[in-house]
């Protein structure tokens, strides 16, 4: 493999500076759900920790790096997911951490944000004008920009996934990676290509928010006008160069689904697997509800990276009838 920006090393180190809450998250085979999909289909659940997705692997390396240089202070931009982590990697090292996000993010990730004792700013726009905030307010203060996937950290510690995928399983067909800023994507994807190389590495985004799948495509950034989906933690609009050129170095292929069939991977997740994801979660399951002769008979690991879902959106997306306890016949 041609080498990327990451580095196995660096990654293993990385996993030292990771809160042990935050580590070795269950991997397991989960056969209610391959009837309906055809495979065999094993789960990587990157929610089971305090913040209930994988960013916090990312900002324990960083609040841990800033917090031995002496650093009082960090900003981000985040759609929920980072900000959380964020915050809670920020206040156990003693950090001033600002998140900055978009009004129109999911009211209970912002809710979390605060409740971990950041100071949220909300911004009238998408993410991409949260991110243009949150570094206005780093020149302006003189901190650390957090950068998700530009920054090297949080790719490394979305690694420690791969780490322990490839070390609890080697041997598997494909592993199905959410793919937004890209961070998860050229983190597990590098290990995987390194450690596990027969194994396919397939990124995975919502048709509304196709930037940087059709980026990998063309082997050139390519930027969209808007994002229309309902996973928004994968919903950026300008790919950053240096993270596409990982991204060509370790993804095997990129896919586009529809929201039809992110919904419907929600749904058999929680009927099959007992498991409430946010859509960016379910995109691996919806890769394979869309092209299940690809994956016929095969073994593919998905990796399910959040679940701090609205309550209300939740039941509207995979139907109130689904969230009643059922009742079977005598």
């Amino acid at each position: 493999m041609q080498q990327t920006r990451l580095d196995i090393a660096r990654i293993r180190a990385a996993r030292r500076m990771i809160d042990p809450g935050f580590l070795d998250t269950p991997l397991y085979r989960c056969e209610a759900l391959e009837p309906g999909l055809g495979c065999a289909v094993s789960i990587k659940l990157g929610t089971a920790n305090p913040v209930r997705s994988f960013k916090a692997r990312g900002t324990e390396v960083v609040a841990s790096l800033l917090a031995g240089k002496g650093s009082r202070a960090v900003v981000c931009a985040s759609a929920g997911n980072l900000g959380q982590a964020l915050a809670w990697s920020g206040r156990g090292r003693g950090l001033d951490v600002t998140v900055v996000a978009s009004r129109f993010a999911t009211a209970a990730k912002l809710d979390r944000i605060r409740a971990l004792g950041a100071t949220l700013e909300l911004v009238d726009g998408d993410h991409e004008l949260a991110r243009e905030r949150a570094a206005a307010i780093a020149r302006h203060d003189g901190i650390r920009l957090l950068e998700d996937s530009l920054d090297l950290e949080t790719c490394e510690g979305a690694a420690t996934i791969g780490l322990e995928l490839v070390e609890a399983m080697p041997s598997f067909d494909a592993v199905l990676i959410a793919l937004g800023g890209g961070a998860l994507a050229t983190g597990v994807g590098h290990v995987v290509k390194a450690l596990a190389p027969a194994a396919e590495v397939i990124c995975v985004q919502p048709l509304g928010a196709p930037a940087m799948t059709r980026s990998w495509r063309s082997r050139r950034v390519v930027t969209t006008e808007s994002a229309d989906t309902i996973a928004d933690g994968v919903a950026g609009r300008y790919p950053i160069p240096v993270v596409l050129d990982d991204l060509l170095l370790v993804a095997d292929d990129a896919v586009l689904v529809q929201e039809a069939s992110i919904i419907a991977g929600m749904r058999m997740l929680f009927d099959h697997a007992g498991l409430v994801v946010e859509p960016s979660a379910a995109l691996g399951i919806a890769a394979v509800l869309e092209d299940r002769d690809r994956f016929a008979g095969r073994h593919v690991v998905t990796i399910v990276c959040g679940s701090n879902v609205d309550v209300e959106a939740y039941q509207g997306w995979i139907g109130t009838a689904s969230l009643s306890p059922r009742r079977h016949a005598p």
